[in-house]
């Protein structure tokens, strides 16, 4: 009994070595039968693909050009469509500082940028003319214009933007009474409006005449 009991302990004898192969016998034929279809050939289960890893996206390429620098006082002064009264005061205010702001960016979709130029007093820098210009064929062309007293125009979002001020009967050049802004937006070749804000500023401050806030001066009592 003793030696039946040694030969069955593992790595005993001849009887753990058989008992060890009919193990691995089974196990072979079970994954044999796993692993084969009724054809005799190997069943293959769905191909498992590794992910595609996607590159960084192209960098998109504008058809807008940099902008180059524009002499904008030459331009103003040899254009027929600014009035001679703006061309008055295309003069510089002190050392070869001429009163004009200029402004560049992608108004008319073109594939050059667009330029804008406000011209202003040198005394107070009020703008007297604001000038949007397209170019086309290397030239640059007058699209929109407005010469009132108190004009900006400024390009905010592909837009064009146009402040300008507003004067009641008696108001002095540093106080308007309000302000009008215009959006603009182009299409069909020409700018169309579409929204304006009026803005009416408050009487009460500023220059404080006529202010009802304005406290008298006190006066001695007897």
């Amino acid at each position: 009994m003793r030696g039946l009991k040694d030969q069955g302990r593992p790595g005993g004898g001849p009887f753990a070595v058989g008992t060890a192969l009919s193990a691995l016998a089974a196990v072979g034929l079970l994954v044999s039968g796993c692993s084969t279809g009724g054809t005799g050939t190997r069943d293959e289960g769905a191909a498992v693909t590794s992910p595609v890893e996607r590159g960084a996206p192209a960098p998109r390429v504008s058809a807008e050009t940099p902008a180059k620098t524009v002499n904008a006082v030459a331009l103003l002064r040899k254009d027929p469509a600014v009035s001679p009264r703006v061309k008055a005061d295309l003069k510089p205010c002190g050392e070869d500082a001429y009163p004009v702001d200029t402004s560049y960016g992608n108004l008319t979709g073109g594939t050059a940028p667009d330029l804008v130029v406000n011209v202003m007093t040198c005394g107070d820098s009020v703008g007297v003319g604001t000038y949007v210009y397209r170019q086309r064929n290397e030239e640059y062309q007058n699209v929109f214009a407005a010469e009132e007293p108190a004009v900006y125009a400024t390009i905010d979002r592909g837009e064009l933007v146009v402040t300008q001020q507003v004067y009641a009967k008696g108001d002095p050049l540093s106080f308007p009474s309000g302000e009008d802004v215009v959006t603009y937006s182009w299409a069909d070749s020409k700018f169309s409006e579409r929204y304006r804000v009026r803005n009416d500023y408050s009487r009460a401050v500023g220059n404080g005449e006529g202010s009802s806030s304005v406290v008298p001066a006190p006066t001695s009592e007897n």
